[in-house]
């Protein structure tokens, strides 16, 4: 009988990286994936506490995973990932029935763990993040039948934003070697892998010291030549990284999607400077100004939070001016909360619940309607998708704009993978309805057309 692994995850893309290292791992160790965790002789939870929600969900679960245990003896139950990294054996005291908890630099103990626990038992907790990040795994076969895929290629910041725990999670900033990562890359692509996202906790902090391709921009330019792919992207952008000569990328990089995801955080400069950001808002617009010059019609999409220690009434209303000067196509906000040992734990005076909500609705509101806007705006014209696979509404298929767009379309014979032109019908909140009109089949990024 096959062993077989269940594997949960939380948070942001380099959590899902992870867990598809681990679960190459455990594939090429004879185990098997199941989605029933029931089923399961080995349970993963890959955690994420960047911010309070997700961190109490994996408490959450870590509950109902050791009363699941509880039952079966021989499972063997782990933590991994920021959450690991961040309370260590704090977990296993909360959870007896916890067996393990390997932090982000500790993901290549998997198989020796799992050997450890089954053989001599006990408890294991390895957070040491002087260590490496584990390198890729070569799972042949792995990745058959997906589209688009992740590929890290640095981990950790050194920025140390007051608000912010990666730094004491995930470690100091450590690129990858560019020859493993084109290597990487080429087995993606091996597997019919189309569109591949670059991955880092400050993304376009990436150098190499030990070659000719020392920085992000070399990077991008070996990976564009890369036969076979049709579609490259990258996240997430520190505003102070963006080079003029990484933003002229947009206009030379016929397969960098249009596309880039640049965090704000606030609009208000003395809120900035107390988050530590190293920018005002002012180099802010000039960035997307930038941006917009060497292509017009790229998307650019933002984190912003509300409710920071000190944040006035007039620096939220600074916050607001922002967007509505930007016109971001998406934004991901969410209300400030105190994270252990930052910075901004002990900044005083904290916001009040209520006004946090109030601000976070006001700003939530106010970006509804821009992105509705541009998206209507899209209607009638006829844009590039990469199909990606079966749309939630019945009958139809799914796949994305060069500028990450969800767009549902009529079925017509194609296959999946394929670059296609849809002409948008209907525009939708967060997505878009169109019809396909023919198959394109140059190899080339998304340029939206009209």
């Amino acid at each position: 009988m096959s062993k077989k692994f269940f594997i949960t995850t939380m948070g942001c893309q380099m959590n899902e990286y992870d867990s598809d290292f681990l679960a190459q791992t455990l594939v090429r160790s004879g185990y098997r994936p199941v989605e029933d965790p029931s089923l399961a002789d080995v349970i993963l939870i890959n955690t994420c506490t960047v911010r309070a929600k997700p961190e109490q969900k994996a408490y959450s679960l870590l509950g109902r995973m050791s009363a699941m245990k509880g039952g079966k003896p021989g499972v063997v139950l782990g933590v991994i990932g920021c959450l690991a990294q961040q309370q260590g054996s704090e977990l296993i005291k909360r959870f007896p029935k916890l067996d393990f908890v390997l932090g982000p630099r500790a993901l290549s103990k998997i198989n020796d763990t799992i050997h450890r626990l089954k053989t001599v038992g006990g408890k294991v907790v390895a957070t040491d993040l002087t260590a490496e990040p584990p390198q890729s795994v070569a799972c042949q076969g792995y990745f058959h039948g997906r589209i688009s895929a992740y590929l890290s290629v640095m981990e950790g910041c050194n920025n140390f934003c007051s608000y912010c725990i990666v730094p004491f999670v995930r470690g100091r900033e450590i690129s990858r070697s560019p020859d493993a990562i084109l290597l990487e890359a080429k087995n993606l692509i091996s597997q019919g892998v189309k569109e591949i996202t670059l991955l880092g906790q400050n993304v376009n902090s990436y150098r190499w010291k030990h070659g000719k391709r020392d920085n992000f921009v070399d990077l991008l330019r070996a990976l564009n030549d890369l036969d076979g792919l049709l579609r490259l992207r990258f996240t997430t952008s520190h505003p102070k990284d963006l080079s003029d000569a990484l933003i002229r990328c947009f206009g030379d990089l016929d397969r960098l999607c249009p596309h880039i995801h640049l965090p704000f955080q606030a609009g208000s400069n003395s809120v900035l400077q107390g988050m530590r950001r190293n920018y005002t808002r002012e180099d802010f617009i000039e960035l997307t100004d930038k941006l917009r010059r060497v292509l017009p019609d790229i998307a650019i999409t933002s984190d912003v939070m509300v409710g920071f220690p000190g944040e006035l009434e007039n620096d939220f209303q600074m916050t607001l001016d922002l967007v509505k000067r930007v016109q971001f196509d998406a934004l991901f906000s969410f209300k400030y909360s105190d994270r252990r040992g930052t910075f901004a734990e002990k900044m005083l005076p904290k916001v009040n619940e209520v006004d946090k909500s109030l601000r976070l609705l006001a700003l939530q509101t106010l970006q509804r309607q821009i992105t509705l806007r541009k998206n209507r705006a899209l209607e009638g014209r006829v844009l590039e998708v990469l199909v990606e696979g079966p749309s939630r509404r019945g009958g139809q298929l799914s796949g994305r704009t060069g500028s990450n767009k969800i767009v549902n379309f009529n079925i017509d014979n194609i296959m999946l993978g394929s670059l296609v032109h849809v002409k948008i019908k209907r525009a939708f909140l967060n997505s878009l309805r169109g019809n396909i009109r023919g198959e394109k089949s140059a190899v080339k990024a998304d340029r939206e057309v009209a």
